[in-house]
């Protein structure tokens, strides 16, 4: 396969490349992130063809959008694919770094076309560019590599080999090291054929990475209540489920709470339900505050929490639950139309070692009702096991 038809392939395969994202994004509603990382990869992927398809045409078409104007557009791809990894990863690197990097990249070239260096030097330059971008996409993908799945591993070590062969191909186009006997047009030609292979493991790495994202995200939200991230009830008796084992054994009790917020239902009535969430969520990020690192708190539904304290007694929970009791009541929460403030009754006990999900619970909930039947805005413990 001839030089010109690697570069053609390259053009119809990033063009073809942005169909398929176009498609891919029909079905689905994206906003945020997710879609603003989605809008700077096909951005990559149509600047990559657009500069491919002007270096197809290299002497029918003047030599200044052939040249310098095709090569700078195609950094500017490769600079949008390193962009939209780093979104991925979480970071918003585009502004602060890319841009200046293009910037300089695009203007050192430039540079050399009008001093009219040899093609050889501008091959360096372009190969050395390309692969700056692109490790810079593997360093993206290469965040938390302990914790990386397979596929980002796959795509780190890919990207590297790739950047590798690009960078190479450039170093063998300088005059001054190109080896005796070396065809020139097979290393151009392996350079190509290597930014070919970058093309598509990027591109369906990607598309795979946001699947694999997605369904992350989907057994997250299995276990994790969506409005306050804290467990759910399914995440949080998962969590349960070992103390309650290790309470057959002697050692250090592990203690539960029940909250419940006070008349939470006419926070919804009186202010709409967005309200509502409002005060879900600084009441959660306030009762974070009073528990340690190893505490656990999660969702029942409603407006009911459980609070996990392992190895805690029943008295140091009631004094942990009263501590929780006096700071949601001295939280105002600033709604769009009033200030709302909370109260909540809590329920303490400690797990036995005889106990069931349902034994505990139902103690924690009657000590709850207690807390509610004396006035709310309290803390009731339950009574201790009858030796």
């Amino acid at each position: 396969m001839d030089i010109k038809t690697l570069v053609l392939a390259l053009a119809l395969g990033n063009l073809s490349l942005c169909a398929a994202l176009f498609f891919f994004e029909a079905g689905a509603r994206r906003s945020g992130q997710t879609a603003r990382i989605h809008a700077t990869w096909m951005w990559a992927k149509q600047c990559q063809a657009l500069a491919w398809f002007l270096l197809y045409f290299r002497g029918e078409l003047p030599d200044f959008l052939t040249i310098p104007v095709a090569n700078g557009i195609l950094f500017a791809g490769f600079a949008l694919d390193a962009s939209a990894l780093w979104e991925q990863a979480g970071r918003r690197v585009w502004r602060k770094y890319l841009v200046p990097a293009l910037g300089a990249a695009v203007g050192v070239y430039v540079a050399a076309w009008l001093l009219q260096l040899p093609a050889g030097g501008r091959i360096a330059i372009g190969s050395a560019v390309t692969a700056v971008f692109f490790l810079a996409g593997a360093a993206a993908l290469g965040r938390g590599w302990r914790s990386g799945t397979v596929l980002r591993r796959y795509l780190v070590v890919l990207m590297l080999a790739l950047s590798a062969a690009v960078l190479a191909r450039g170093l063998l186009s300088l005059p001054a090291l190109t080896a005796d006997g070396l065809n020139p047009v097979a290393v151009q030609s392996a350079g190509i054929a290597a930014l070919y292979l970058m093309m598509l493991g990027n591109a369906f790495g990607y598309l795979l990475l946001v699947r694999e994202h997605e369904h992350g995200e989907l057994a997250r939200l299995e276990v994790v209540d969506a409005l306050t991230d804290v467990p759910n009830r399914r995440g949080f008796y998962t969590a349960l489920t070992p103390w309650i084992a290790l309470a057959r054994r002697p050692g250090m009790p592990t203690a539960l709470i029940i909250l419940n917020l006070d008349q939470f239902k006419r926070v919804n009535d009186s202010y709409g339900h967005s309200a509502g969430d409002m005060v879900l969520k600084a009441m959660v990020d306030v009762c974070k505050k009073q528990l340690r690192d190893s505490d656990q708190m999660g969702r029942l539904g409603g407006a009911e929490f459980a609070i996990l304290l392992p190895r805690t007694s029943a008295e140091d929970a009631g004094m942990v639950a009263e501590r929780i009791r006096q700071a949601i009541a001295a939280l105002p929460v600033k709604a769009e139309k009033a200030i709302i403030n909370m109260t909540a009754s809590l329920g303490v006990t400690t797990i036995r070692a005889e106990d069931s999900t349902v034994s505990l619970f139902k103690r924690a909930d009657e000590a709850l009702q207690a807390a509610k039947q004396a006035g709310r805005n309290r803390v009731a413990e339950a009574p201790a096991a009858i030796l």
